[in-house]
C-alpha cells in the first residue's frame, strides 16, 4: 500500500513547476497521503483535557507553580557524590529528571498541530475551539497559564537554578503559534482570547530577545542559536512584530549560513557532536522551518546564498542522501536513538516544495509521519505539515 501511495505522489508531483504552483501542488498531494490520520489524531485531540506548567511541579525547581521548569537532559548524579552538584554526560539522557512541563508542551504542540491541520481540511469550527480551550488555559486564565519566560528551563542539581540553553524548549509552542496564525480569520475564532494569547506571546518574545539568557541563546554557534531564530521569527510572524521579522532574516544570512554551515553544505558543530545524525537533522529541519516561515517574494531565502555559495538548498542536498539511506553515513553514528532517524523530516518536504524536487519529496513520503518515540518528537519541532504549507 505505501509503494502504492508513493508511485502516486511520484506522479502527481511530477508536473510541478513555477513556485507558487508546486507549493499548492505539494499541499494538495501532502493532504492525500495524511487525510486519514490526521482526522483520527484530531478526533482523539477534540476528547483531550487542557494540562499545563501548574498540573505538576518539582521540589527542586527555583521556581513558582506558573514557571516552566525542566532539568538538563545530559546531566546524571556523581557515582562518587550522589548528593553533590550533577555531572555531565553528553548525549546520554538521564531518565529521571524533571521533564513534565516539557512533556506537556509537547503535547500541547501536537493537541493544537492536529486541530489546525483538521481544520485546513474541513473548515470545521469544532477544532478552533478545541485549539482554544487548550490556548486559554495555557496562555490566558489566571489559574493555570504559563508565565512568558524560561527562567527556569533545563537547571541543573547543584550547578544552575535554570540556563539559557533552556530556551530551546520554547520550539515546542512553534506550531502552537502556526496553528493559531492559520486559523485566526476563522469565524469560530474567539478573537478576545486570541488577542490576549498573542499578548502573552508578544511578552514571551520581549523577554527572550532582551534577557541574557536569550541574548546568550541567540549568540550560540551550533543549533541553539538556529532555534533562537527559528521562535523568535515563529513569534514575531505571529504577533506582527517586523522588527524582529527583519531581525532574524538577516541574522539567518549573516550568522547561520556563513558560520555553521561548511562550503560542502553540512553543520561541522553537529558533526563533532556524540549524536551527529540526529543533530544534523534537527539543525536541518530549524533551518529550512526559518526559510518557511520569513520567505516571502521580496525576501526569498530559500534562494539565498552567500557570496561563497553557501545556501539552504546545499544544506539539503548535502544530508539527503544519508536520509534516503542511513547506511551511507560516513560519520561516527549516534550514541542514542540511532535507529530511531530519520523520519519524515519537515526539510525534506519544504525543500521539495521550494525547489521542485522530486526526490525529496518522495522519499519525504515514505519516511514515518507518526514518530512515537518521546526523543524523536521533541526533535521534530514541525510535526504538522499542512499547517506550514501553502495551498
Amino acid at each position: 500500500m505505501r509503494l502504492f501511495i508513493v508511485i502516486a505522489l511520484m506522479g502527481a508531483i511530477s508536473g510541478l513547476c513555477a513556485q507558487q504552483s508546486n507549493t499548492g501542488d505539494v499541499y494538495n498531494v501532502a493532504v492525500k497521503q495524511l487525510r486519514n490520520n490526521v482526522l483520527k489524531e484530531a478526533e482523539k485531540a477534540l476528547k483531550e483535557k487542557a494540562v499545563t506548567v501548574t498540573a505538576q511541579t518539582s521540589p527542586r525547581s527555583a521556581g513558582g507553580i506558573h514557571d516552566f521548569y525542566s532539568e538538563g537532559d545530559y546531566w546524571w548524579p556523581n557515582p562518587v557524590n550522589a548528593d553533590g552538584p550533577y555531572i555531565q554526560k553528553d548525549g546520554m539522557t538521564n531518565p529521571d529528571n524533571f521533564v513534565a512541563h516539557r512533556l506537556a508542551m509537547i503535547r500541547l504542540s501536537q493537541i493544537v498541530g492536529v486541530l489546525a491541520s483538521a481544520w485546513r481540511i474541513t473548515g470545521h469550527d469544532k477544532y478552533v475551539k478545541k485549539a482554544m480551550e487548550h490556548c486559554k488555559a495555557w496562555f490566558v486564565d489566571t489559574a493555570t497559564k504559563m508565565n512568558p519566560s524560561l527562567l527556569y528551563a533545563q537547571a541543573i542539581k547543584g550547578r544552575a537554578t535554570g540556563r539559557g540553553i533552556g530556551i530551546i524548549d520554547a520550539i515546542q509552542l512553534l506550531e502552537v503559534a502556526q496553528g493559531l496564525y492559520m486559523m485566526q480569520q476563522s469565524p469560530a475564532m474567539d478573537q478576545e482570547a486570541l488577542r490576549r494569547v498573542k499578548q502573552w506571546f508578544a511578552q514571551y518574545l520581549d523577554w527572550v530577545t532582551s534577557h541574557q539568557y536569550g541574548i546568550d541563546e541567540m549568540n550560540a554557534a551550533n543549533n541553539h542559536g538556529t532555534c533562537w531564530v527559528m521562535q523568535v521569527a515563529s513569534f514575531a510572524k505571529f504577533t506582527g512584530n517586523q522588527k524582529w521579522i527583519n531581525f532574524c532574516s538577516e541574522r539567518y544570512k549573516n550568522v547561520l549560513l556563513p558560520n555553521q554551515m561548511a562550503p560542502d553544505g553540512s553543520f561541522p558543530r553537529e558533526l563533532a557532536r556524540t549524536k551527529p545524525y540526529g543533530y544534523s537533522l534537527f539543525n536541518l529541519d530549524a533551518m529550512t522551518a526559518i526559510c518557511q516561515i520569513l520567505s516571502s517574494k521580496e525576501n526569498d531565502l530559500w534562494n539565498y546564498q552567500t557570496a561563497d555559495g553557501r545556501s539552504i538548498k546545499k544544506a539539503i542536498a548535502f544530508l539527503y542522501p544519508y536520509i534516503n539511506n542511513k547506511n551511507k553515513w560516513p560519520f561516527k553514528q549516534d550514541v542514542m536513538y540511532w535507529n530511531n532517524w530519520p523520519v519524515a523530516q519537515p526539510a525534506l518536504l519544504f525543500g521539495a516544495a521550494a525547489f521542485n524536487n522530486r526526490d525529496w519529496f518522495n522519499t519525504w513520503a515514505k519516511l514515518d509521519h507518526f514518530p512515537a518515540v518521546e526523543e524523536v518528537i521533541r526533535n521534530l519541532p514541525v510535526r504538522n505539515p499542512l499547517i506550514w504549507i501553502a495551498k
